[in-house]
C-alpha cells in the first residue's frame, strides 16, 4: 500500500458523512455504502458477464489542512472486478485512532469526507518508442533540455534532459524524465508505463529505467534524478557518449485514461 497527499481532489466522487458516530455503532451488523458513480464509462449496476479490469485510489479528506491522504496499491497493480469479485480495497486504510483523533483532521465534528478515482485501463494497450539523439553534448546549458513532442497511445509527451543533473542528482549525474507534452491538457490524467534508455552506441550495454505513473500537467514529470553518474557517462568505453552526442530512448504505453466527470 502507497500512501501520499493531494490538495487536488478526487476526480470521479466525493461523499461527506455526518454523524459517523451512529454509523459506527452500526457497522458490526452493517456497511454503509455510496451512491453509484461512473468512472471509464462504468457504472456499478453492469450486466451478467462483465469484466473490467480497474487501477482505484480512495480519498480521505484532511479537514484541517484541506489536503487529501491518498491511499493505492504501492505498484499500481490493476484490480479485476467481476460478478465474483465485487470489491477490492484496503482492510487497514487507516488506524482508528489516527481517523478519530481530531487534532489530524479527519473526523471533525463527527462528519469526515472520503472519495474515489477509478481508472478503467486500456483493453489494447500498444506501446510507442521515441529516439532523441543529443548532439554537442559538452556545449549543453547546464539546466533542462527538453526534446521534441511526440506522440504514444494518442497522448502527447517529451523527454527531459538535465546534463548536469538536478535534485539530489545535481552536479554529479544525468537526470532524466518523461513528462506531458501538452499544456492544454491540465485536468487530464494519464496512467502509464514507461521505459526511459541512455544507449550503448558502441555494444548493447544499454542504462535503462522503468516505472508507472500518473501523469497530471506538463510540470509533473516523472523519472530520475541519478540516472546514470557523469564519470560513468563519460567514461570510454560505455559507448554513452560517442562523438559528443548521446542518444535516449523513450518507450511509452499509455494503459489508461480519465477525464474529471
Amino acid at each position: 500500500i502507497a500512501r501520499s497527499t493531494s490538495h487536488v481532489p478526487p476526480a470521479h466522487y466525493i461523499v461527506k458523512i455526518k454523524s459517523f458516530s451512529v454509523l459506527a455503532e452500526k457497522a458490526v451488523e452493517e456497511k454503509y455504502e455510496s451512491g453509484a458513480f461512473e468512472a471509464g464509462g462504468y457504472k456499478c449496476s453492469l450486466t451478467f458477464g462483465w469484466e473490467v479490469y480497474a487501477v482505484f485510489r480512495l480519498f480521505l479528506l484532511d479537514q484541517n489542512q484541506d489536503n487529501y491522504l491518498v491511499v493505492q496499491d504501492a505498484i499500481g497493480k490493476e484490480r479485476r472486478f467481476n460478478g465474483l469479485k465485487l470489491e477490492w480495497g484496503f482492510d487497514q486504510f487507516i488506524p482508528l485512532k489516527a481517523f478519530n483523533d481530531a487534532s489530524n483532521g479527519y473526523l471533525v465534528e463527527d462528519t469526515c469526507v472520503l472519495g474515489a478515482e477509478c481508472l478503467s485501463m486500456e483493453k489494447y494497450a500498444y506501446s510507442s518508442k521515441y529516439v532523441w539523439k543529443v548532439e554537442n553534448f559538452s556545449k549543453l546549458d547546464k539546466g533542462r533540455q527538453e526534446s521534441q513532442v511526440f506522440c504514444a497511445g494518442n497522448q502527447k509527451w517529451k523527454i527531459e534532459l538535465h546534463p548536469m543533473g538536478t535534485g539530489v542528482g545535481a552536479g554529479d549525474h544525468l537526470s532524466l524524465f518523461l513528462a506531458l507534452g501538452d499544456s492544454t491538457v491540465e485536468s487530464v490524467k494519464v496512467y502509464a508505463e514507461f521505459t526511459l534508455r541512455i544507449l550503448d552506441q558502441v555494444g548493447a550495454k544499454h542504462r535503462s529505467f522503468q516505472a508507472k505513473y500518473w501523469f497530471r500537467r506538463p510540470s509533473d514529470g516523472w523519472g530520475w534524478p541519478r540516472f546514470v553518474s557523469l564519470s560513468k557517462l563519460n567514461e570510454p568505453g560505455t559507448g554513452f557518449l560517442v562523438n559528443d552526442a548521446c542518444v535516449v530512448e523513450a518507450e511509452v504505453t499509455v494503459l489508461g485514461i480519465f477525464k474529471p466527470l
